[in-house]
This record gives C-alpha cells, sequence and structure tokens, in this order.
C-alpha cells in the first residue's frame, strides 16, 4: 500500500498521513451554513472533502465522518425573521435541500450530520470549562468571549504575529475581517435582533457564538484529538483559529492533527457574485440541463489547493469525456474475443498503479486522470488493432470500476439509453438568457426557435433562468 502524504496546513508541507488508531481515521468537516441553497462554491469543498474520504477508503482506512450544519447564525436569524418562520422550520428547508443536493453530486453521506440548535448542552458546558479555566470572561455588554492573550499559541494556523495583536479588541459578530485579531463571541448575550432564537444559561439568555459550535460537536462524536479537519481556505483564520483556541485551552492538549484546506472556486475567472451573474446553485445548473455526474467531473477537475476556475465551457467538455468513457465502456463489454487478456495486463497493472500513487501523493488528481486516460487511449488502440480479447476487456472495465471509488462519475455499469441535453442546445439557451436580460427580444426569439429545431423546448422560469426539455 501506498503512504498517503498530505498537505498540513499548520505545518505548511506535505507531511506522511499516520492515524491515532490504526487503520481508523476521524475526521471533521465544515458544512454548510442553511440559509439558503448551496452554491458551487460551497460544493468544491465538500467534493474536495469526498475525495479526501474516498481516497482514505480506498487504502484501506475506516472513515469516521462528523460534518456540522449551521442551523443558528446571524445569517440564519436574520433570513428566518425576514421570511416570518421560526428558525428551526426556515432551516428545514434548507438542510432538506443539502441532502438532496449530496446525492445528486454522489457525495458519499458522512456517519453524523450535528445540528448546532441539538447540541446547545454540549456549547454551554464547554463554555463553562472555558470560563472555569480563566480563557473566558463576561464583557459589559453581557457576552462571554475568549481571551486570545491567555492562549499564547494563538495564531498557529494562520501564522498570525503575535506582535501586532491588538489585546482588549472584542467581536461579536459570527464572521468578520480576515485582518481583525481579537477576543471573539463564545455565547452571545440576547439582543432584540435575535427574536425569539434563545436559550438559558449559566450567564444569562442568548445564544452559541458561531466558533463554539464546531469545538462542541466535534469533541462530541470525535473527541479531545482526532486526525483530520478540514473546510475552505476561507475558515482557516479566524473560524479555525478560533475553534484550535477554544478546543485546546478546554481539553489542555493538541486538537487535530492534520488540517487540509482547500482553494476557492471561480467562475469565469471572477469570484462568484450575482451581481456579475456568475452565481450558481446546483439547482441552477441541473436546470439548465447539465448533470450531477458532469458537475462533479468540473468540480474534481483540478488540485484542491489550486483555484479551480468553474465555466459552462468546462462542463460541456466534461460531458464530451465522460461520453467517450462512455462509449469506451460499451465498446469493452462488446468485445467477445478469446484469449488471456495477458495483451493488456501490464497497462492495466501501470494504469492502477499510477492512480494510486497519484492519489496518495496529497491528492494529485491531476496525474490520477491522466492515468485513467492513458489506460482509455490503450484499450482503444487494442480494440481498433483487433487485439483485445474478452478477459483483457473485462480487466479494463475493473480497472474503471477502481477508478471510479474515488472519482465517482464514471458510472461503469451504466447503459445509457436517454441522452443528456446536447452542449449546443444549452449554449443556445445561455446566449438567449443574455439576449432577454438585455432586452434584445428578437434575438431571444430567433434563439428559441433554433433551440426548437434541435429537439428542445425552453421554459422562463423567474430569476431570469430556464428549464430545457426535449420535444416529444
Amino acid at each position: 500500500m501506498a503512504q498517503i502524504s498530505f498537505f498540513n496546513t499548520l505545518e505548511r508541507r506535505v507531511m506522511p498521513f499516520e492515524s491515532i488508531e490504526p487503520g481508523k481515521v476521524k475526521m471533521y468537516t465544515c458544512g454548510p451554513t442553511v440559509y439558503n441553497y448551496a452554491h458551487i462554491g460551497n460544493f468544491r469543498a465538500y467534493m474536495f472533502e469526498d475525495i479526501l474520504r474516498r481516497t482514505l477508503e480506498y487504502f484501506g482506512y475506516e472513515v469516521k465522518q462528523v460534518m456540522n450544519l449551521t442551523d443558528v447564525d446571524d445569517k440564519t436569524i436574520r433570513d428566518s425573521k425576514a421570511c416570518g418562520l421560526p428558525l428551526r422550520e426556515f432551516t428545514a428547508k434548507y438542510k432538506a435541500a443539502f441532502f438532496e443536493d449530496l446525492k445528486t453530486l454522489s457525495i458519499e453521506p458522512a456517519a453524523v450530520y450535528p445540528a448546532a440548535t441539538d447540541h446547545i448542552p454540549q456549547m454551554i458546558k464547554l463554555i463553562s470549562v472555558l470560563m472555569e479555566k480563566g480563557f473566558g470572561y463576561q464583557a459589559e455588554d453581557k457576552s462571554i468571549y475568549f481571551s486570545i492573550d491567555k492562549f499564547p499559541e494563538y495564531g498557529k494556523l494562520a501564522h498570525i504575529d503575535r506582535e501586532n495583536q491588538r489585546s482588549g479588541v472584542r467581536i461579536k459578530n459570527d464572521e468578520y475581517a480576515k485582518d481583525s485579531v481579537a477576543d471573539f463571541a463564545l455565547w452571545k448575550a440576547w439582543d432584540e435582533l435575535d427574536g425569539d432564537v434563545a436559550w438559558d444559561s449559566p450567564w444569562g439568555k442568548g445564544r452559541p457564538g458561531w466558533h463554539i459550535e464546531c469545538s462542541a460537536m466535534s469533541s462530541e462524536y470525535l473527541g479531545d484529538h482526532f486526525d483530520l479537519h478540514t473546510g475552505g481556505i476561507d475558515n482557516m483564520f479566524p473560524h479555525h483559529e478560533d475553534e484550535i483556541a477554544q478546543s485546546e485551552a478546554a481539553s489542555g492538549k493538541k486538537w487535530v492533527n492534520y488540517w487540509l484546506h482547500c482553494a476557492h472556486l471561480m467562475v469565469n475567472g471572477e469570484k462568484m457574485s450575482k451581481s456579475l451573474g456568475n452565481f450558481y446553485t446546483l439547482r441552477d445548473l441541473i436546470g439548465k440541463g447539465w448533470t450531477g455526474r458532469e458537475i462533479r467531473w468540473v468540480l474534481i477537475g483540478a488540485h484542491y489547493r489550486k483555484k479551480l476556475n468553474f465555466t459552462l465551457d468546462a462542463l460541456g467538455a466534461a460531458r464530451e469525456t465522460l461520453g467517450k468513457f462512455d462509449d469506451l465502456f460499451n465498446r469493452m463489454r462488446s468485445v467477445d474475443a478469446a484469449g488471456d487478456g495477458s495483451e493488456v495486463a501490464e497497462a492495466v497493472k501501470g494504469a492502477k498503479e499510477a492512480f494510486a500513487n497519484a492519489m496518495a501523493d496529497d491528492l494529485n488528481i491531476s496525474e490520477a486522470l491522466a492515468a485513467m486516460f492513458d489506460l482509455q487511449r490503450t484499450a482503444n488502440r487494442l480494440a481498433d488493432g483487433g487485439k483485445l480479447t474478452k478477459a483483457g476487456a473485462e480487466q479494463v472495465l475493473a480497472a474503471y470500476r477502481d477508478f471510479d471509488r474515488i472519482v465517482c462519475c464514471l458510472e461503469v455499469d451504466v447503459i445509457r439509453e436517454q441522452p443528456t441535453v446536447p452542449a449546443e442546445v444549452i449554449a443556445l439557451a445561455e446566449e438567449r438568457a443574455a439576449a432577454r436580460k438585455n432586452k434584445d427580444f428578437a434575438a431571444s426569439d430567433r434563439l428559441r426557435d433554433e433551440i426548437a429545431k434541435l429537439g428542445y423546448q425552453i421554459k422562463d422560469v423567474p430569476g431570469g433562468k430556464y428549464e430545457l426539455t426535449a420535444l416529444k
């Protein structure tokens, strides 16, 4: 078995991975704040975490993954009030949507999805420990804060220069500026903006701060010391830094051995933004006619520590690429020549070794995919020359089933009857959406007719979006 290595953000270097308990991995992943539908930037992180988990399982580890659901924070309270709904009813919709989206993208379910509102007692208990040990204090606003001056190692994850820290500055908001190094809220005293969202505590009515939620829930299900903690690079500071401080201050020991962070997702080379018109939820893309496997292929296509540029053209390329793999698998199933498969055995062995070695090397997905493409070319070349046997073709299919334990969008044994919406049709639909936005209705009508000639009907839906269906 290859030695797995990961880039540990805490150490700023690639390190051999050794689990605390041989053969078992405990892993905590930052989940969604359920105040809206998750967007593809969120899913870049969840996809990286899925590839990480699948790779560990590929190499024989038993993984216990915990992913939290943040269902009480500034944003969930703000938006539930705006909708006139109780917090739990408001967040339930987006929790359900999140789990549907995970299925669409073939993301393996975590062992536990703890919701913050179900773990308030654990948070109060953890804050009480911090108060007893002198790390927490109650300020004049009645909220409880963590004193970073009492924790000398504060800043070790983000590599913050402690000389520039400003003692005594407090921040109550869940999220704050990346250059703000300050005491952060563990427990927020109730105010009128919270409405009816509050719990009783030894320090008065209020609610937990965002950072304490992850510390309390991870220790509840994984203990005070575990193997892996992951998330997007934007969560490294202050969220993950604050988690380390309060967790290690409470337990008196190292909290997490390895920290892995994925880089940002860009759309069309720019930061995703509704104002730029490049903001997509998974549902937006499915509504445009793309499939979960195509979206997954694009999201896994770049190394997790590199920025990923997401485009609709990339989805078109994914459709073409996956279609060629579908053709390969159909072709392999049709081979019936006699023989022992020796003609392809070395190529299959080499591809599997290259794939495994690449994934063991800090999830080097580019090299892993290259191994898949190499085997594809070899198998097609042998089939073209009439040199591939049934036994050899079965070896090829078995190799791709093995690759798909991690990649999980090849679907080797699926025989496709219904074609997906052609990339050409989606391109015309996007052009029409732009024309409608610019109020060029003549062009919009012309493009609608072109789409119809290609066998599809386009239906406009609110928000400048559309749905495509095949004409019968």
